[in-house]
Protein backbone atom coordinates (compact mmCIF):
# COMPACT_ATOMS: atom_id res chain seq x y z
CA UNK A 1 0.00 0.00 0.00
CA UNK A 2 1.24 3.47 -0.24
CA UNK A 3 1.52 3.46 -3.86
CA UNK A 4 0.64 5.46 -6.49
CA UNK A 5 0.06 4.74 -10.65
CA UNK A 6 0.32 6.79 -12.97
CA UNK A 7 -1.14 5.47 -17.21
CA UNK A 8 1.00 6.37 -19.49
CA UNK A 9 -0.59 6.62 -23.39
CA UNK A 10 1.63 5.83 -26.67
CA UNK A 11 5.57 6.83 -26.73
CA UNK A 12 6.01 10.70 -26.03
CA UNK A 13 4.43 10.27 -22.55
CA UNK A 14 6.06 6.97 -21.90
CA UNK A 15 9.69 8.19 -22.31
CA UNK A 16 8.85 11.82 -21.27
CA UNK A 17 8.21 10.86 -18.27
CA UNK A 18 11.18 8.04 -17.85
CA UNK A 19 13.78 10.84 -19.15
CA UNK A 20 12.22 13.21 -16.39
CA UNK A 21 12.50 10.49 -13.95
CA UNK A 22 15.94 9.69 -14.49
CA UNK A 23 17.06 13.72 -14.24
CA UNK A 24 15.78 13.36 -10.96
CA UNK A 25 18.11 10.52 -9.69
CA UNK A 26 20.02 11.36 -6.98
CA UNK A 27 21.79 8.04 -6.11
CA UNK A 28 20.79 5.14 -8.64
CA UNK A 29 19.29 4.39 -12.25
CA UNK A 30 18.20 0.88 -13.20
CA UNK A 31 17.64 0.31 -17.13
CA UNK A 32 16.50 -2.54 -18.35
CA UNK A 33 14.66 -3.29 -21.81
CA UNK A 34 14.30 -5.94 -24.44
CA UNK A 35 15.40 -3.88 -27.67
CA UNK A 36 17.33 -1.12 -27.83
CA UNK A 37 18.18 0.75 -30.79
CA UNK A 38 20.82 3.44 -31.81
CA UNK A 39 18.08 6.05 -33.12
CA UNK A 40 16.64 8.90 -31.92
CA UNK A 41 14.97 7.98 -29.31
CA UNK A 42 17.97 5.49 -28.10
CA UNK A 43 20.64 8.19 -28.02
CA UNK A 44 18.21 10.04 -26.45
CA UNK A 45 17.99 7.53 -23.23
CA UNK A 46 21.73 7.16 -23.83
CA UNK A 47 22.45 10.95 -23.42
CA UNK A 48 20.15 11.38 -20.28
CA UNK A 49 22.19 8.20 -18.58
CA UNK A 50 25.72 9.58 -19.53
CA UNK A 51 24.25 12.54 -17.87
CA UNK A 52 23.02 10.96 -15.00
CA UNK A 53 26.23 8.98 -14.68
CA UNK A 54 28.26 12.27 -14.88
CA UNK A 55 26.72 13.62 -11.77
CA UNK A 56 27.50 10.98 -9.70
CA UNK A 57 24.46 8.59 -10.24
CA UNK A 58 25.30 4.62 -10.50
CA UNK A 59 23.65 3.62 -13.70
CA UNK A 60 22.91 0.20 -14.51
CA UNK A 61 22.20 -0.73 -18.23
CA UNK A 62 20.74 -4.18 -18.98
CA UNK A 63 19.20 -5.71 -22.47
CA UNK A 64 18.43 -9.09 -24.31
CA UNK A 65 21.17 -10.05 -26.85
CA UNK A 66 19.00 -11.41 -29.42
CA UNK A 67 15.99 -8.04 -29.08
CA UNK A 68 18.84 -5.75 -29.42
CA UNK A 69 21.47 -7.80 -31.52
CA UNK A 70 21.64 -4.80 -34.33
CA UNK A 71 22.92 -2.22 -31.45
CA UNK A 72 26.09 -1.26 -31.69
CA UNK A 73 29.05 -1.97 -29.72
CA UNK A 74 29.93 2.11 -29.85
CA UNK A 75 26.53 2.80 -28.63
CA UNK A 76 27.53 0.57 -25.47
CA UNK A 77 31.10 1.98 -25.06
CA UNK A 78 30.24 5.49 -24.76
CA UNK A 79 27.76 4.20 -21.94
CA UNK A 80 30.53 2.51 -20.37
CA UNK A 81 33.30 5.36 -20.82
CA UNK A 82 30.87 7.76 -19.47
CA UNK A 83 30.90 5.27 -15.71
CA UNK A 84 27.90 3.66 -16.43
CA UNK A 85 27.68 -0.27 -16.61
CA UNK A 86 26.36 -1.95 -19.56
CA UNK A 87 25.97 -5.54 -19.89
CA UNK A 88 23.72 -8.20 -21.85
CA UNK A 89 20.96 -10.72 -20.26
CA UNK A 90 23.56 -13.33 -20.99
CA UNK A 91 20.41 -16.41 -21.46
CA UNK A 92 22.93 -19.11 -22.59
CA UNK A 93 25.57 -18.35 -19.59
CA UNK A 94 27.77 -20.42 -21.72
CA UNK A 95 27.97 -23.54 -24.48
CA UNK A 96 27.21 -25.80 -22.20
CA UNK A 97 23.39 -24.15 -22.26
CA UNK A 98 22.95 -23.47 -26.09
CA UNK A 99 19.54 -24.69 -26.12
CA UNK A 100 18.66 -21.84 -23.53
CA UNK A 101 18.76 -19.33 -26.77
CA UNK A 102 15.00 -20.00 -27.07
CA UNK A 103 14.96 -17.76 -23.77
CA UNK A 104 13.95 -14.54 -24.19
CA UNK A 105 14.36 -11.68 -21.73
CA UNK A 106 11.34 -9.32 -22.37
CA UNK A 107 10.81 -6.90 -19.72
CA UNK A 108 11.21 -3.37 -19.83
CA UNK A 109 11.60 -1.77 -16.40
CA UNK A 110 13.39 1.71 -14.97
CA UNK A 111 13.91 2.34 -11.74
CA UNK A 112 14.89 4.99 -10.12
CA UNK A 113 16.63 5.20 -6.61
CA UNK A 114 14.59 2.76 -5.39
CA UNK A 115 11.45 5.43 -4.69
CA UNK A 116 9.99 5.24 -8.21
CA UNK A 117 9.60 2.60 -11.47
CA UNK A 118 8.47 2.33 -14.83
CA UNK A 119 7.06 -1.01 -16.70
CA UNK A 120 5.22 -1.35 -19.69
CA UNK A 121 4.80 -2.47 -23.55
CA UNK A 122 7.54 -0.02 -24.96
CA UNK A 123 11.08 -0.74 -25.46
CA UNK A 124 13.24 1.68 -27.53
CA UNK A 125 13.07 2.89 -30.86
CA UNK A 126 11.56 5.21 -32.99
CA UNK A 127 8.85 3.22 -33.67
CA UNK A 128 7.86 3.44 -30.20
CA UNK A 129 7.23 7.00 -30.72
CA UNK A 130 5.16 6.37 -33.94
CA UNK A 131 7.93 7.52 -36.40
CA UNK A 132 7.94 4.23 -38.62
CA UNK A 133 6.29 5.13 -41.68
CA UNK A 134 5.49 1.78 -42.18
CA UNK A 135 3.05 1.29 -38.54
CA UNK A 136 2.53 4.97 -38.09
CA UNK A 137 0.97 5.32 -34.80
CA UNK A 138 2.37 2.78 -32.71
CA UNK A 139 0.01 2.23 -29.71
CA UNK A 140 1.23 1.30 -26.29
CA UNK A 141 1.08 1.58 -22.57
CA UNK A 142 3.15 1.89 -19.74
CA UNK A 143 2.57 2.67 -16.22
CA UNK A 144 4.78 4.62 -13.41
CA UNK A 145 4.62 3.18 -10.00
CA UNK A 146 5.69 5.76 -7.03
CA UNK A 147 5.77 3.61 -3.73
CA UNK A 148 6.76 -0.02 -2.40
CA UNK A 149 5.82 -1.35 -5.13
CA UNK A 150 8.48 0.37 -7.19
CA UNK A 151 11.31 -2.37 -4.77
CA UNK A 152 9.38 -5.50 -6.31
CA UNK A 153 10.27 -4.10 -9.70
CA UNK A 154 13.47 -3.33 -8.85
CA UNK A 155 13.57 -6.76 -7.11
CA UNK A 156 13.66 -8.22 -10.78
CA UNK A 157 16.17 -5.92 -11.99
CA UNK A 158 18.40 -7.08 -9.31
CA UNK A 159 17.79 -10.96 -9.99
CA UNK A 160 18.30 -9.93 -13.47
CA UNK A 161 21.37 -8.28 -13.01
CA UNK A 162 23.20 -10.64 -10.85
CA UNK A 163 21.85 -13.79 -13.63
CA UNK A 164 23.80 -11.86 -16.21
CA UNK A 165 27.17 -10.66 -13.91
CA UNK A 166 27.51 -12.44 -10.97
CA UNK A 167 27.01 -8.95 -8.79
CA UNK A 168 24.72 -8.11 -6.57
CA UNK A 169 24.54 -4.12 -6.80
CA UNK A 170 23.87 -2.30 -3.41
CA UNK A 171 20.46 -0.64 -4.05
CA UNK A 172 18.21 1.11 -1.33
CA UNK A 173 15.34 -1.48 0.32
CA UNK A 174 13.72 1.36 2.21
CA UNK A 175 10.11 1.58 1.66
CA UNK A 176 9.12 5.66 0.45
CA UNK A 177 5.68 5.77 0.70
CA UNK A 178 3.45 7.97 -1.97
CA UNK A 179 1.59 10.77 -0.31
CA UNK A 180 -2.19 10.54 0.32
CA UNK A 181 -2.32 8.00 -1.83
CA UNK A 182 -2.96 4.28 -1.05
CA UNK A 183 -3.21 1.89 -4.37
CA UNK A 184 -3.02 -1.52 -4.26
CA UNK A 185 -0.01 -2.98 -6.36
CA UNK A 186 0.87 -6.25 -6.80
CA UNK A 187 4.18 -7.30 -9.06
CA UNK A 188 3.92 -10.30 -10.79
CA UNK A 189 7.55 -11.27 -12.54
CA UNK A 190 7.42 -15.02 -14.42
CA UNK A 191 9.90 -16.38 -16.49
CA UNK A 192 11.18 -19.39 -17.56
CA UNK A 193 13.63 -19.81 -14.36
CA UNK A 194 9.99 -20.18 -12.15
CA UNK A 195 9.08 -23.60 -10.36
CA UNK A 196 5.77 -22.94 -11.89
CA UNK A 197 4.20 -21.64 -15.34
CA UNK A 198 3.59 -18.37 -13.19
CA UNK A 199 2.21 -16.34 -16.41
CA UNK A 200 0.04 -19.31 -17.53
CA UNK A 201 -1.85 -19.38 -13.82
CA UNK A 202 -1.60 -15.30 -13.60
CA UNK A 203 -3.36 -14.90 -17.09
CA UNK A 204 -5.59 -18.25 -15.71
CA UNK A 205 -6.50 -16.93 -12.91
CA UNK A 206 -7.91 -13.35 -13.80
CA UNK A 207 -9.66 -15.14 -16.50
CA UNK A 208 -11.63 -17.52 -13.49
CA UNK A 209 -11.69 -14.83 -11.52
CA UNK A 210 -14.09 -12.47 -14.01
CA UNK A 211 -17.33 -12.37 -13.30
CA UNK A 212 -19.12 -9.17 -15.32
CA UNK A 213 -16.09 -7.89 -18.02
CA UNK A 214 -12.70 -9.02 -19.20
CA UNK A 215 -11.30 -7.12 -22.02
CA UNK A 216 -8.00 -7.99 -23.19
CA UNK A 217 -5.40 -6.05 -25.38
CA UNK A 218 -2.33 -7.87 -26.95
CA UNK A 219 -0.52 -7.82 -30.17
CA UNK A 220 -0.59 -11.39 -30.05
CA UNK A 221 -3.32 -13.93 -29.71
CA UNK A 222 -1.93 -17.29 -29.21
CA UNK A 223 -2.88 -18.77 -25.99
CA UNK A 224 -3.11 -22.52 -25.23
CA UNK A 225 -5.60 -24.99 -24.85
CA UNK A 226 -6.40 -24.52 -21.09
CA UNK A 227 -6.28 -20.84 -21.37
CA UNK A 228 -8.35 -20.98 -24.18
CA UNK A 229 -10.92 -22.78 -22.91
CA UNK A 230 -11.02 -20.38 -19.44
CA UNK A 231 -11.67 -17.67 -22.24
CA UNK A 232 -14.37 -19.99 -23.60
CA UNK A 233 -15.95 -20.71 -19.98
CA UNK A 234 -15.95 -16.91 -19.07
CA UNK A 235 -17.96 -16.12 -22.10
CA UNK A 236 -20.41 -18.67 -21.08
CA UNK A 237 -21.03 -17.88 -17.69
CA UNK A 238 -22.22 -14.40 -19.09
CA UNK A 239 -18.85 -12.63 -19.15
CA UNK A 240 -18.13 -9.95 -21.38
CA UNK A 241 -15.32 -10.87 -22.90
CA UNK A 242 -13.32 -9.00 -25.46
CA UNK A 243 -9.98 -8.92 -27.35
CA UNK A 244 -8.17 -6.50 -28.82
CA UNK A 245 -5.46 -7.39 -31.36
CA UNK A 246 -3.88 -5.20 -34.25
CA UNK A 247 -4.73 -5.12 -37.48
CA UNK A 248 -1.42 -4.26 -39.02
CA UNK A 249 0.74 -7.35 -38.28
CA UNK A 250 4.79 -6.75 -37.25
CA UNK A 251 4.75 -10.54 -37.51
CA UNK A 252 2.96 -12.41 -39.89
CA UNK A 253 3.09 -16.23 -38.88
CA UNK A 254 2.25 -15.20 -35.25
CA UNK A 255 -0.87 -13.34 -37.25
CA UNK A 256 -1.64 -15.78 -38.98
CA UNK A 257 -2.08 -18.02 -36.09
CA UNK A 258 -4.22 -16.72 -34.26
CA UNK A 259 -7.19 -16.94 -37.27
CA UNK A 260 -7.47 -20.64 -35.67
CA UNK A 261 -8.51 -19.66 -32.40
CA UNK A 262 -11.23 -16.98 -33.63
CA UNK A 263 -13.89 -19.32 -34.56
CA UNK A 264 -14.13 -22.03 -31.99
CA UNK A 265 -14.06 -18.64 -29.23
CA UNK A 266 -16.50 -16.74 -31.08
CA UNK A 267 -19.17 -19.68 -30.76
CA UNK A 268 -19.01 -19.24 -26.99
CA UNK A 269 -19.35 -15.47 -27.38
CA UNK A 270 -15.92 -14.10 -27.10
CA UNK A 271 -15.53 -10.69 -29.14
CA UNK A 272 -13.03 -9.98 -30.96
CA UNK A 273 -11.72 -6.23 -32.06
CA UNK A 274 -8.82 -5.08 -34.65
CA UNK A 275 -7.21 -1.96 -33.69
CA UNK A 276 -6.78 -0.25 -37.44
CA UNK A 277 -5.17 3.13 -36.53
CA UNK A 278 -1.58 2.11 -36.46
CA UNK A 279 -0.19 -0.73 -34.74
CA UNK A 280 -1.30 -2.19 -31.39
CA UNK A 281 1.44 -3.66 -29.02
CA UNK A 282 0.00 -2.75 -25.49
CA UNK A 283 -0.45 -5.42 -23.02
CA UNK A 284 -3.34 -5.00 -20.91
CA UNK A 285 -6.33 -6.41 -18.87
CA UNK A 286 -9.11 -4.88 -17.18
CA UNK A 287 -11.31 -7.62 -15.30
CA UNK A 288 -14.57 -6.01 -13.70
CA UNK A 289 -14.65 -3.09 -12.20
CA UNK A 290 -11.36 -4.10 -9.84
CA UNK A 291 -8.44 -4.70 -11.54
CA UNK A 292 -6.25 -3.62 -14.35
CA UNK A 293 -3.06 -4.70 -15.70
CA UNK A 294 -0.21 -3.38 -17.34
CA UNK A 295 2.95 -5.29 -18.46
CA UNK A 296 5.55 -6.76 -20.74
CA UNK A 297 3.45 -10.59 -21.56
CA UNK A 298 1.52 -11.30 -24.56
CA UNK A 299 -1.32 -13.50 -24.77
CA UNK A 300 0.93 -16.29 -26.50
CA UNK A 301 2.84 -18.92 -25.58
CA UNK A 302 6.07 -17.60 -26.04
CA UNK A 303 4.96 -14.99 -23.26
CA UNK A 304 3.64 -18.01 -21.00
CA UNK A 305 6.36 -20.32 -20.89
CA UNK A 306 9.86 -18.78 -23.16
CA UNK A 307 10.11 -14.69 -21.82
CA UNK A 308 10.92 -13.16 -18.31
CA UNK A 309 7.76 -10.99 -18.49
CA UNK A 310 6.46 -8.81 -15.35
CA UNK A 311 3.54 -7.88 -14.94
CA UNK A 312 1.78 -4.64 -12.52
CA UNK A 313 -1.68 -5.49 -11.22
CA UNK A 314 -3.23 -2.48 -10.12
CA UNK A 315 -6.59 -2.80 -7.57
CA UNK A 316 -8.26 0.36 -7.62
CA UNK A 317 -11.23 2.14 -9.32
CA UNK A 318 -10.04 5.13 -10.47
CA UNK A 319 -7.17 3.59 -11.94
CA UNK A 320 -9.53 1.03 -13.39
CA UNK A 321 -11.48 3.66 -14.73
CA UNK A 322 -8.70 5.33 -16.48
CA UNK A 323 -7.63 2.14 -18.56
CA UNK A 324 -11.35 1.71 -19.36
CA UNK A 325 -11.20 5.03 -20.90
CA UNK A 326 -8.30 4.24 -22.86
CA UNK A 327 -9.77 0.77 -24.21
CA UNK A 328 -12.78 2.51 -24.81
CA UNK A 329 -11.14 5.25 -27.07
Amino acid sequence: MGNEAELLIDGHETFGSILEGISRAETYVLVQFYIVKDDELGRELQQALIAAAGRGVRVLFLYDEVGSNKLPRQYLEELRAAGAEAYNFHTQQGPSNRFQINFRNHRKIVVVDGKEAWVGGHNVGDEYMGRDPDFGRWRDTHVRIKGPAALALQLSFVEDWHWATGDTPGVNWTPHPAEDVDLPILIVPSGPADERETATLMFTQVINAARERLWIASPYFVPDQGVMNALRLAALRGVDVRILIPDEPDHMLVYLAADSYFDQAADEGVRFFRYTDGFLHQKVMLIDDQVATVGTANFDNRSFRLNFEITGIVAEPTFVAEVERMLLD
